[in-house]
């Protein structure tokens, strides 16, 4: 069940229907859920309090008085699994603090507004993460991640504090820049007529997501307003330092800034590496809470990128074995850090049949 269906709910529910799911959904604007069913992103309008997975793509502000009842209420599917789309975890996860909630948010959008943006391959190569805590049930991680994984999605577990922290810099203030400087070019275009027809590649590809829906930003700032006043202040000091070396004719600082943009800039292109190139990494843990957080968040930490998950429970005792696939080259670092954390570790290749 899909529970607000704008680009993001939408496009979920269409792909859920692509890979085989029933998908039922509502939404609280007159219309939109009919609309979703039109477009084929949900195959019924209505709530579905048997469904065995609750996507929540509601304003971020709104989303834990959406999930609480849904956990709590005995009248829900009591094995659902809840996760949600929300730009902000770190209080909605601290709101929701239950076993079957997995906190959620796909860096993935388009300029498109609303259902009739919604796209089945939105988030396929998107890297979407996941907030697991020590009360995450693992099977409901496993369970939301395999989801995500068939969607194409690069799954990557963060800490909710730190994803705050590090998505004001590469998602909050990136688009209230854009929004910044498509107003002010704007505002001379008032002046200057022929100014936006001027405007090229670059221009509009840095203002692109200016597009997006303003409604959901308020509530962001809102949610995440240390983090991303934070980010504004590094922003406007950089800003200022290039402004000196431009005032200043300072060519040699300003090509080694450009030059370590540029090159940090295509680093962000790695691709995923060929099946021969993947491992097993199989960590014996205790049944206890925190333990799968521990894990793929010290992964995320790290920069290993985990390509598929596993949780095999023991049928004796109170361990079980976490068996995650990452690239072989980045195995060694991996055993290394999990040794650190008290976590012994086989590594083996990955067998055909995966």
């Amino acid at each position: 069940m899909v529970i607000g269906t704008g680009l993001i709910g939408g496009s979920v529910g269409m792909a859920l229907r692509a890979r085989g799911w029933h998908v039922s959904g509502t939404d609280s604007t007159p219309g939109t859920a009919a609309r979703a069913v039109q477009l084929g992103a949900l195959d019924v309008e209505g709530e579905d309090r048997s469904a065995d997975l609750v996507v929540v793509a509601t304003p971020v502000h709104v989303a834990a008085d959406v999930i609480t009842p849904i956990l709590a209420s005995p009248d829900w599917n009591r094995s659902a699994v809840v996760t949600d789309v929300g730009s902000v975890k770190g209080p909605l996860v601290a709101a929701v603090d239950r076993p079957r909630f997995v906190g959620g948010h796909p860096m993935a959008g388009s300029e498109q507004v609303g259902i009739d943006g919604a796209n089945a391959e939105l988030f396929v190569g998107a890297t979407w993460v996941l907030t697991p805590t020590p009360t995450t049930d693992p099977a409901a991680y496993a369970r939301v991640r395999s989801v995500l994984a068939e969607f194409g999605a690069n799954v990557v577990a963060l800490d909710p504090v730190e994803h705050d922290t590090l998505v004001a810099v590469v998602s909050h203030v990136p688009h209230l820049t854009a929004a910044t400087l498509m107003a002010l070019a704007s505002d001379l275009g008032e002046e200057h007529g022929a100014l936006l027809q001027l405007a090229a590649g670059g221009f509009r590809d840095m203002t692109r997501i200016a597009a997006g829906q303003p409604s959901i930003w308020p509530g962001i700032c809102d949610d995440n307003a240390e983090a991303i006043v934070s980010t504004l202040d590094l922003l406007i000091d950089s800003l200022g330092a290039m402004r000196r070396r431009v005032a200043e004719g300072d060519h040699e600082s300003l090509l080694g800034v450009l030059q370590r943009a540029a090159t940090a800039r295509r680093a962000m292109s790695a691709g995923a590496p060929r099946p021969e190139e993947l491992v097993e990494v199989r960590i014996p843990v205790r049944d206890r809470p925190g333990a799968l957080a521990d894990v793929l968040v010290l992964a995320t930490e790290l920069g290993i990128n985990v390509f598929d998950l596993e949780i095999a429970h023991s049928v004796e005792g109170d361990r079980g074995v976490l068996v995650v696939v990452i690239g072989a080259a980045s195995a060694p670092t991996f055993a290394e850090a999990l040794a650190g954390r008290g976590h012994r570790c086989s590594i083996s290749p990955v067998g055909p049949g995966r």
